[in-house]
């Protein structure tokens, strides 16, 4: 879905224990850079290659890929897009995420005791497909951190805004350009709505409220949630509620 010049959400389909969702990693491009953020569950190269294209920009342009954190969703497809381009991709991401997605230490969220416990009483052939998603975790090596406010000079500019709670390295970037917030997973659209981020997958969810109140430093037209997509009624008073607890 185009958002704003050169800027596109990458609507993939997300099938998860059983339940279907479509989520968002997002497209920015100029003359010199093409940038993702976020790369989807694993093996949806096939899928996040046709979007590309479909947006008029290839694969073997990409040149960044910025990760909001480390869950699998968010990481799965990375290893991937990094063997099938042919060129050095750089990856950026928050020095407290760093470890979990070079998988120097385990998720946080799929580690092998929740992924026994989920498998827990499931019939074998859904424990066969949830292996095949979890068992083996996705890594890639993060060859930049980025820290809070650190404006990233590319396709218009993006402020890397310091978000924790949903993982202890959370990121969401603000898009000068266009005035776009991408919230990655720190807010949610669910039936239109715009809401805080999900308790039931937020590691610390005092501070990732807390996080939301940085939201209100930026003129915000349009907020990009990696789970609800595009919202962009009156973006900049909805924020201000949900960081004052409305």
């Amino acid at each position: 879905m185009k958002v704003a010049n050169h800027v596109e959400t990458l609507d993939l389909v997300m099938n998860m224990m059983g339940q279907q969702s479509v989520i968002h990693p997002i497209l920015l491009w100029d003359e010199d850079e093409v940038i993702l953020v976020d790369t989807g569950i694993p093996n949806q190269l096939g899928k996040i290659r046709e979007a590309m294209d479909k947006a008029g920009v290839h694969l073997h342009k990409l040149t960044k890929v910025i990760l909001t954190h480390q869950d699998i969703d968010h990481i799965g497809s990375l290893p991937e897009i990094l063997k099938a381009a042919d060129h050095n991709v750089e990856v950026l991401a928050h020095k407290e995420d760093k470890p979990y997605i070079e998988g120097d230490k385990p998720s946080l969220k799929m580690n092998p005791e929740k992924v026994a416990k989920m498998l827990e009483n499931l019939p074998e052939e859904q424990r066969q497909k949830i292996k095949a998603v979890f068992g083996t975790p996705p890594t890639a090596k993060v060859d930049r951190t980025v820290s809070d406010g650190e404006v990233l000079p590319y396709c218009g500019d993006l402020t890397v805004i310091f978000t924790p709670g949903h993982t202890p390295g959370h990121i969401s970037l603000y898009h000068h350009e266009s005035k776009t917030l991408i919230a990655g997973d720190a807010l949610v659209v669910i039936n239109g709505e715009l809401q805080g981020p999900m308790p039931q997958a937020t590691l610390d969810m005092a501070t990732a409220l807390q996080s939301l109140k940085k939201f209100k430093e930026f003129d915000v037209e349009t907020v990009i949630c990696y789970h609800g997509g595009v919202y962009n009624q009156n973006a900049n008073h909805r924020l201000a509620e949900l960081a004052d607890g409305e």
